[in-house]
């Protein structure tokens, strides 16, 4: 039975979630992407593109926070020429017609929508090919009335190119330097410009730097007029709804040297009673230096969407389609499951690995709610995403950690955020973002047995260079340097709250859920340490955990939990005497998942947390919420209470909570929040829950706003959120059970009563793990390939073949 809301529903094999009614209480998203060229894509064609970085190579626009919603977008238009009506294929932006069908399904990679009206059948696909920085609109018109239709066919983009945050700053300037023109031989419009904002911050100095990309946009149905200014092709006091050239199908012809850029292209074509024509929109992107055509003739940039006489080839589309659907269907078949909950099943089968992959790449950089100007890729990000995909492509994520530590100096602090193309970023001395380079790493090592890694030599960003190993060192000898009176970490502007940005601003307050992150990533760098023979690492990091247990318990104790910071002053925060932010979540939860607390005030602290902070979406981040502002705390008194870091329901946090209930053995209320949390529960049909929800049902939000403000059950910032991989995590290493260990993986199922049981798939070096669960079986024990074993762990490298059976009995 499909899971559903009034908006939507997942398909049967949950690898589509497919909206039937476009009036939906936000625009809902998909992305499409390869290393290199990335696109949003809303369930209406709305979206915007980028080249490597959506600050500093931003291909199209997108306007946020605008009305109409979603504008602009990839269009595609319709017109009879009879009739002189005319519409859009994926219903924006001509939504005030009455269509007499639509639907929209968002894939992994792909989004496809469909609509009738006027007695024609439109379908559109976007997508981005694996292995070309290109993107794709495939298209198929079908005819309904039972007569020919004369049919007018409108693409259309607008254009940016290059810096997006100078687009918004500078456009009326920017705008000078743009270059379109059409390729007769390639009937494609080429478009780009003679100047790069590349700087690393906003001056007036000119940088003088060419764009070094063109642009190609071609649609393979005979060309008939095509446009590339925008306002010609828009004309005055008109939208994207009603563009003057469709209105009156006339396209001016207009190549520009100047002004604002878009790119249009119209056909004719007669559609026979009851037909179909396929063809495809796509936009390539390819440096300059490459040129379209080579001496002889022949194409040669960009070659991959075309034939050998550069026409687009619908065959080659065709298959570059079926590879992206290849590679969606290896990358989930890492993990499968099939458990008594369906919501589950839909998140760790595909979604949640699906959003996982995507935080990957997009960091918190490129969404509908971060909109890639300003912050760039963050340490903490980019250490905490590899949890994602380093169990389908480790790979990558070695690339990916190796590339990192380039923005880690010589005394192991980091930059906090940094772009890829300028290779700048900002030092901001967030006290927890050096640790996350060890917790990484320690992550890689666990999944892959790679500790090769360890011996490559990375630069420091500011001199010299070290081993991945001296990187992870220095990370943490950094981090106990910096500790405070007390002998905790000290806070400086915060550490993963960034809120919490004026409890050390003065350098004297001290962090507690900081100690306890520190006390963590020691403790899971020891073994590293003992592989590596290093002693005297070893030695300091474990009497310094030790430290950490003695004084989180002596000075952080507030009675019934632990108090979450002391600022400047002295003074401490969260604690049960306070009238405001009395209690923080994460200070309980990572007591207990550092292992630093005594089961007594580890039970104590979870129970508290439990009677505070539980909402019927998840835990609440603090309680109650600051309802007035007190600057020796920071910026979290300014947020609205019940909304992001003051109050709502923190996913991150919330499922750090579910991750220390395991932990604490209280399997049963972990598993209660963990269903809350999930998006597709959290906005189900019932007392309007998905309106209010507002975000994507398929993919966790940011946060959900919690009783604290009348708009409770309201979600924010979906898709770009640490969120996704601790879920995904947590519901494979913890729930199922699938722990992965440097020298093998544990075996140990946490799972619900209400479960009588599950199977599951897992791959884990070059192996698969089968493995079944029975619930409430009279003899507890587990077998591997039919043979009882001791304890939990198994060494997959010890049995043949490349499936291992396992039978877990609880």
């Amino acid at each position: 039975m499909a899971i559903a809301n009034q908006y939507g529903y997942y398909t049967e094999d949950y690898r589509e979630f497919v909206i039937t009614d476009p009036r939906t209480p936000r625009p809902w998203f998909n992305y499409m992407w390869n290393s290199q060229y990335a696109g949003l894509i809303s369930h209406t064609g709305g979206g915007f593109s980028f080249l490597e970085s959506p600050r500093d190579n931003r291909i199209s626009r997108m306007r946020y926070n605008c009305l109409p919603w979603d504008r602009p977008g990839r269009y595609v238009m319709v017109k009879d020429s009879a009739t002189g009506k005319y519409w859009s294929l994926s219903w924006a932006p001509t939504i005030d017609l009455k269509y007499d069908f639509y639907e929209c399904r968002h894939g992994q990679g792909y989004t496809k929508i469909t609509t009738e009206i006027n007695g024609i059948r439109g379908e559109i696909t976007y997508f981005v090919p694996t292995d070309t920085n290109a993107e794709v609109w495939r298209v198929k018109l079908t005819e309904l009335s039972g007569q020919t239709r004369d049919l007018e066919i409108y693409s259309f983009l607008e254009l940016l190119m290059g810096n997006a945050l100078n687009d918004q700053i500078n456009q009326p300037n920017d705008k000078h330097f743009t270059d379109i023109h059409f390729d007769r031989e390639l009937q494609a419009l080429v478009a780009t410009r003679r100047y790069w904002v590349l700087n690393k911050g906003v001056s007036v100095k000119q940088p003088n730097i060419d764009w070094k990309y063109q642009i190609y946009f071609s649609q393979n149905l005979p060309i008939a007029g095509f446009d590339s200014s925008l306002d010609t092709f828009i004309g005055r006091w008109r939208s994207e709804a009603n563009p003057l050239a469709v209105e009156t199908g006339v396209m001016q012809n207009m190549e520009i040297t100047a002004g604002d850029p878009v790119v249009a292209l119209q056909s004719k074509i007669s559609l026979a009673a009851h037909s179909a024509v396929d063809f495809a929109v796509t936009l390539e992107i390819a440096p300059k230096e490459i040129p379209p055509l080579n001496k002889g003739g022949k194409f040669s940039s960009p070659p991959l969407l075309r034939g050998a006489g550069g026409d687009l080839s619908l065959e080659i589309i065709d298959r570059q389609f079926a590879q992206l659907r290849q590679k969606w269907d290896d990358h989930l078949s890492c993990v499968q499951v099939q458990t008594p909950d369906e919501a589950f099943n839909a998140m760790i089968n595909v979604w949640n690995q699906y959003q996982a992959a995507v935080t990957f790449d997009m960091a918190r950089n490129s969404g509908y709610y971060h909109g890639g100007l300003l912050f760039g890729t963050g340490m903490r990000d980019r250490f905490q995403d590899i949890l994602g995909v380093v169990m389908v492509d480790p790979v990558r994520v070695r690339e990916r950690l190796i590339k990192a530590l380039n923005f880690q100096f010589k005394d192991g602090s980091t930059l906090h955020n940094y772009f890829v193309l300028t290779n700048t970023g900002e030092r901001t001395n967030h006290s927890d973002t050096p640790l996350w380079i060890p917790f990484g790493i320690v992550e890689y090592l666990k999944e892959t047995g790679d500790f090769s890694i360890l011996e490559e030599v990375v630069p420091y960003h500011d001199e010299t260079s070290g081993s991945v190993y001296e990187h992870l060192v220095r990370a943490l000898d950094f981090a106990i340097a910096n500790t405070g009176e007390r002998g905790m970490p000290r806070i400086f502007t915060g550490d993963w709250n960034d809120t919490l940005d004026h409890v050390g601003a003065q350098g004297k307050g001290e962090t507690t859920w900081g100690a306890f992150f520190l006390g963590y990533v020691l403790k899971k760098s020891l073994p590293v340490c003992e592989q590596q023979g290093d002693r005297a690492a070893l030695d300091r990091f474990q009497k310094f955990y030790e430290h950490l247990r003695q004084v989180t318990n002596d000075v952080c104790w507030d009675g019934e939990w632990y108090l979450r910071a002391f600022r400047d002053n002295g003074e401490p925060i969260g604690v049960s005497s306070a009238t405001q932010g009395k209690i923080f979540l994460n200070a309980q939860s990572w007591a207990v998942i550092s292992e630093l607390a005594p089961s007594d005030r580890a039970d104590k602290a979870m129970a508290s947390s439990r009677e505070y902070l539980a909402t019927p979406f998840g835990m609440q981040i603090v309680a109650p919420s600051f309802t007035e502002i007190d600057d020796t705390v920071g910026l979290i008194s300014r947020c609205v209470p019940g909304k992001k870091e003051n109050g709502a329901v923190f996913n991150h946090a919330s499922s750090w909570f579910v991750l220390a209930s395991i932990l604490n053995g209280d399997t049963e209320f972990a598993w209660d929040i963990y269903r809350r949390m999930m998006p597709i529960n959290s906005s189900q049909a019932t007392e309007a829950k998905c309106d209010r929800f507002e975000t994507e049902p398929y993919v966790y939000p940011e946060y959900v706003t919690s009783p604290d403000h009348e708009t409770q059950g309201q979600a924010s910032h979906s898709w770009l959120t640490g969120t996704a991989v601790w879920m995904l995590r947590i519901g494979i290493d913890y729930i199922l059970g699938f722990q992965p260990t440097f020298t093998g993986m544990i075996i140990d199922p946490k799972i619900p009563s209400e479960w009588t049981g599950f199977t599951a798939k897992r791959k884990f070096r070059g192996k698969t793990l089968s493995l079944t669960v029975t619930n409430h079986s009279e003899v507890k024990q587990m077998t591997v390939n039919g043979e009882i074993v001791e304890g939990k762990f198994i060494d997959p490298a010890k049995y043949e073949g490349e499936e291992i059976a396992i039978a877990v009995h609880l």
